[in-house]
């Protein structure tokens, strides 16, 4: 079995992708943090999560996200499956983020985008079947 672990982002406010994903994850906490050096570069770092998975973050980020409508080549979003997309997209939008893209309307699934501080476009996936090839159907 593999299982994705962490994802790690370079960012530039700490204190601010807390509070999204706090508002996202209230049952997350933070497992780690520290400092130390990236290529040259001092960096504060953060594991936020749960037993199981995490994101990482450091804080040593310059510029900013790519255009999410270009075509650069990067990250274009990240997905988490919730059992009630409501209540994350209610506490998100409790905590002051704004919906970025609603999602499509579709038979199996309810989804909704996100921009997290740092530029990253998030996904919230709520499965309204257990059957694989209808939870991948694209109306």
């Amino acid at each position: 079995m593999l299982q994705l672990e962490h994802i790690n982002l370079v960012v530039n406010d700490i204190p601010a992708m807390l509070k999204f994903y706090q508002a996202a994850f209230p049952h997350w906490h933070v497992r780690s943090s520290g400092e130390g050096e990236w290529y040259g570069k001092e960096r504060s770092w953060v594991h936020f999560g749960d037993d199981h998975q995490y994101l990482a973050m450091s804080d040593h980020g310059e510029g900013e996200n790519r255009d999410l409508a270009g075509h650069q080549i990067g990250l274009a979003h990240f997905a988490f499956i919730t059992s009630n997309i409501d209540a994350v997209t209610k506490r998100l939008i409790d905590a002051g983020y704004s919906v970025a893209n609603p999602g499509v309307e579709e038979p199996y699934r309810k989804n909704i985008y996100f921009i997290d501080p740092a530029g990253f476009e998030v996904e919230f996936v709520e499965y309204l079947s257990d059957v694989p090839v209808e939870r991948n159907q694209d109306s």
